[in-house]
């Protein structure tokens, strides 16, 4: 089954077990994909574009983008979402197509694409050489002045999590926490087995390295979540329109803060192909 060698078993099992379909649907999930598109659009070329959505999932984002007339190419390494994706798009009057493939190998030509987003490959990829090559593989893959939009995992996620949960005082997932504070490596424990797959969280510096050290130019970083997760009372505040017109400013004003972006879950970097590239 070619899967096997695009994605290591245990992303696999993950997602075959959870629903990625279904995540955006619920809790944090509603607002991460309404906050995601607004980051996204930020950067969305106003005439049509080629945009390659890499770990596109179950092609949510992807039917967002064509529905806004771009020509918009989806690779995704679970045959499981694959199939939601085709299914996705063959239902939609604005069609995208669905490729089975990985962000270190990406089957499309040099100078190719306007923009190109890595939504899971950065977070999912536990080694620097093998990130170094999904985003060298962007790179070649963009057009000069394309610009690439990179997700990643704050190293703080699962602590911040823990802390306000208690989870942290359980041994095996402070044990976790310690290795994503110190290495970037996550791996679940035995006894979370509902906890993400095995993953890499970033430190908001050296995430901006990995782009810049592939002579990409750093453009900005944006916190996802921000720390507006934080208030104790954040779904039902969420709701209200006046508390989540604060919140939202919150997000707005502290979104490039490299000193508060640690509080945020998820980090969005935008980086972009140099004129000088190739020279």
């Amino acid at each position: 089954m070619p899967s096997k060698q695009l994605i290591s078993r245990s992303i696999e099992v993950f997602y075959n077990k959870a629903s990625e379909e279904t995540r955006l649907d619920k809790g944090m999930g509603v607002f991460e994909f309404e906050r995601i598109k607004s980051l996204i659009e930020k950067y969305i070329p106003s005439s049509p574009s080629r945009i390659i959505d890499v770990g596109g999932g179950t092609g949510k984002y992807s039917e967002w983008l064509a529905k806004k007339g771009h020509q918009v190419h989806l690779v995704e390494p679970v045959p499981k979402h694959i199939k939601i994706a085709k299914n996705r798009a063959n239902a939609s009057k604005n069609k995208f197509s669905v490729h089975l493939g990985e962000s270190r190998k990406l089957e499309f030509p040099n100078n190719f694409a306007d923009l190109i987003i890595l939504h899971g490959p950065l977070y999912h990829l536990q080694k620097r050489e093998d990130r170094d090559a999904t985003i060298r593989e962007a790179k070649r893959v963009l057009k000069t002045n394309g610009i690439v939009l990179g997700f990643a995992i704050n190293y703080t996620a699962s602590t911040l999590v823990g802390l306000l949960n208690g989870l942290v005082h359980k041994k095996s997932f402070f044990e976790m926490c310690k290795e994503e504070l110190t290495t970037g490596i996550h791996n679940p424990p035995d006894d979370f087995p509902w906890l993400l797959a095995e993953a890499y969280y970033h430190k908001p510096e050296q995430f901006r390295d990995e782009f810049t050290s592939q002579d990409l130019t750093y453009l900005n970083m944006y916190a996802v979540e921000g720390m507006a997760w934080l208030d104790k009372a954040y779904f039902a505040n969420m709701t209200n329109p006046k508390r989540r017109e604060i919140l939202l400013e919150l997000i707005k004003i502290t979104e490039n803060d490299s000193y508060l972006l640690p509080f945020s879950p998820h980090m969005m970097i935008a980086a972009k192909k140099p004129t000088t590239y190739g020279k």
